[in-house]
């Protein structure tokens, strides 16, 4: 069944799942920059720019709205959407902390609307075979994780919205942490310990520019995660330890290196393991992939993978390590500890 879309937010990624709707007709964006909003209905016949996102939720001609905005616009449009009644594309991390998601997801069961969280890494087709893997038994019982995830930022990446505790809600740890502490959360469960460190080493600003992570769940599986705007050389590396073998996933695609699953299988007598590499070059399909997967959650009433209660849980592991530091380890100038300004 085609869906009619409506874009709130027509930045990078506001256009990254613009070209990600396949059949599904964009008929409305809207954007705070009126000209954004123009310059990607222009990209797309018989869709309208709207003046403001409160004229896109109540359209009578719209089924799904894709939320794209700044972090500090996330829950606001997103719970408008969905007391509009209307399904929901809302991006990572779907609000600047677990106080502002909660509500929505009470009025997402209310309403019996479908609400997917841009959690885009699941859909990468070397996570989607580790998955496979994982599931199929092929590296048993999983151990640990241990996964790391970091830019370099570019000139003045200080001044931009992220840097700005008001809009983002956060640094680092917020921005890209909450990838891995999704797909932590996707392989090994609920995490029922947390410890975490936040700092900020390099970047003139006032959220950290590093973040770190130890989680545990019940089971005593745990998680080592760092995800940083230090990493000179973009990173991304993400293994997967088992009682039976371990699975590598390296590289995102286009900066981060070609995708690449690496799996090794501990042999009876152990020593060297049995190595299959697979690699995944070309575009990356994540963005159309969880899109298909959201509109056929709708079709079949079925809750999506990477949901509200996923992004609540990494919220509320994101909040704890706020907590628990109050300060970045260190300013960026004086190279004393300073109080946290998120």
């Amino acid at each position: 069944m085609a869906m009619r879309i409506a874009i709130v937010g027509c930045g990078l990624i506001g256009h990254k799942r613009a070209r990600a709707l396949g059949p599904h007709a964009l008929v409305a964006v809207a954007d705070a920059d009126p000209a954004r909003a123009q310059k990607l209905a222009a990209l797309h016949p018989g869709c309208e720019a709207v003046s403001s996102w409160q004229g896109v939720v109540g359209r009578s001609d719209v089924d799904v709205v894709v939320v794209a905005t700044t972090n500090n616009a996330l829950a606001e449009v997103t719970n408008a959407a969905v007391l509009a009644r209307k399904h929901v594309l809302v991006e990572k991390p779907a609000a600047r902390n677990a106080s502002e998601l909660a509500p929505i997801l009470t009025n997402a069961r209310r309403t019996g609307v479908t609400v997917k969280v841009g959690f885009n890494h699941r859909f990468h087709p070397a996570f989607a075979r580790a998955r496979a893997l994982v599931d199929a038994g092929a590296v048993g019982p999983l151990l640990h994780i241990r996964a790391r995830y970091g830019h370099g930022g570019r000139v003045g990446y200080d001044k931009e919205w992220r840097a700005d505790p008001a809009i983002a809600g956060g640094g680092e740890l917020l921005d890209q942490g909450v990838h891995l502490i999704d797909l932590s959360r996707w392989f090994l469960g609920d995490i029922t310990e947390v410890r975490g460190h936040v700092g900020t080493f390099f970047w003139k600003m006032l959220v950290e520019d590093n973040g770190f992570l130890f989680l545990r769940t019940a089971a005593g599986q745990v998680a080592w995660l760092q995800a940083s705007c230090t990493e000179w050389k973009n990173l991304f590396s993400f293994e997967i330890f088992g009682r039976g073998g371990k699975l590598q996933i390296d590289g995102l695609g286009g900066s981060y290196g070609v995708e690449r699953l690496s799996y090794y299988k501990m042999l009876p007598q152990m020593g060297p393991p049995e190595t299959t590499i697979w690699e995944f070059p070309g575009e990356d399909h994540s963005w159309r992939d969880e899109f298909d997967h959201f509109i056929r959650c709708i079709e079949q009433g079925t809750p999506p993978s990477g949901n509200l209660e996923d992004a609540l849980a990494a919220l509320e592991v994101v909040g704890e390590v706020y907590r628990q530091a109050d300060a970045p380890a260190v300013h960026w100038e004086t190279g004393q500890p300073r109080r946290r300004a998120v």
